[in-house]
């Protein structure tokens, strides 16, 4: 079970977002492709931050509440998220699940986004693996 990679279990085509959009129409990209959450991602490919439905709703409330305009998804995304690689075993990163809080991680390869990751990625394959 320790060769099973992440690699073997991430999606590879991911929607990501840009820094300079506005939190709205980030918002409506989550909404429209039913995810959770959204790699940041700069002008270069780089991964900068993470966007979450978390994120997204505390704009929203906020703004319902005070009435300000939104901003962007600089202003509200989680900076320098924790990412995994491609070559880590699904083993090591169920633990991580387990022990925190976060729901995916993006994949990065030599600076790159190569894909992303959640936890029913790893219990698919965990499942598949011991015959669950």
């Amino acid at each position: 079970m320790k060769s099973v990679l992440v690699k073997d279990y991430m999606t590879r085509e991911v929607i990501s977002v840009s820094p300079d959009v506005e939190i709205t129409a980030a918002t409506e990209s989550l909404i429209v492709h039913d995810i959770s959450g959204a790699p940041v991602l700069d002008g270069h490919g780089r991964l900068v931050g993470i966007l979450t439905e978390r994120d997204c709703m505390k704009v929203a409330l906020h703004a319902g509440y005070h009435d300000v305009p939104y901003g962007l998804v600089r202003d509200y995304m989680t900076p320098n998220p924790e990412s995994v690689t491609p070559e880590q075993s699904v083993l090591t990163l169920a633990e991580k699940f387990i022990h925190g809080h976060f729901r995916r991680y993006p994949v990065v390869d030599n600076g790159r986004l190569v894909g992303i990751i959640s936890r029913r990625d790893i219990l698919r394959a965990l499942s598949k693996h011991q015959g669950m």
